[in-house]
């Protein structure tokens, strides 16, 4: 017994594609994706701590654009290394989730502790076909992302700006603030430790 329904030879049918089953990325991105997700695997992850520099030559193989003495550890997860952008002395911690379907950039000294995510895309869901909402993403200078901490789409967070523990930045975060909750609101100022006057 059939559970489709049977239609009369001359009904038209129109065939149209589920737009929740439509890839929110093209082949050819899918493609680099499965390469990346490939070496994340085999060279990435399973290497040993200390080998920053390691980790560094492989985030560049596939694009992403590294300062001197980064510190991304073996179990940082990065969607897009070929969007990635951090200037030297940048720490990303084990656990820390970049999902950068466009640009994420973090500045000189910047720290996304551990299990942190900067979330850099969601979906516009007003619209039927669900389409993917990318915005770039930018951390500052001495900025610090406090471990659980999320920072949504489009945010910036100023230089020196702290995100506290388990808090959610919705909006941009002043410089030199120290900011908490959900959603992240400013708790008071941060004393300027960047070597400036």
């Amino acid at each position: 017994m059939s559970l489709t329904p049977e239609l009369p030879a001359a009904t038209a049918i129109e065939i149209r594609t589920d737009p929740y089953l439509v890839p929110a990325n093209p082949l050819s991105q899918r493609l680099r994706r499965g390469l990346w997700g490939l070496a994340y695997a085999v060279l990435f992850r399973p290497s040993p701590r200390p080998l920053f520099a390691w980790r560094a030559a492989i985030l560049r193989t596939f694009g992403a654009r590294l300062g001197a003495d980064s510190r991304i550890y073996p179990g940082a997860r990065i969607f897009a290394p070929w969007h990635l952008e951090c200037e030297d002395v940048v720490a990303i911690a084990d656990g820390a989730v970049i999902y950068n379907p466009s640009r994420m950039q973090l500045g000189s000294h910047a720290i996304v502790s551990q299990e942190a995510y900067l979330c850099g895309a969601t979906h516009d869901c007003d619209d039927p076909s669900f389409p993917l909402v990318a915005r770039d993403i930018t951390i500052g200078r001495y900025a610090w992302i406090c471990a659980r901490a999320t920072v949504l789409p489009g945010v910036r967070v100023e230089d020196g700006a702290v995100l506290g523990l388990g808090s959610v930045a919705t909006a941009n975060l002043a410089a030199w603030s120290v900011s908490a909750g959900i959603p992240a609101r400013k708790i008071r100022d941060r004393k300027r430790n960047d070597g400036a006057n």
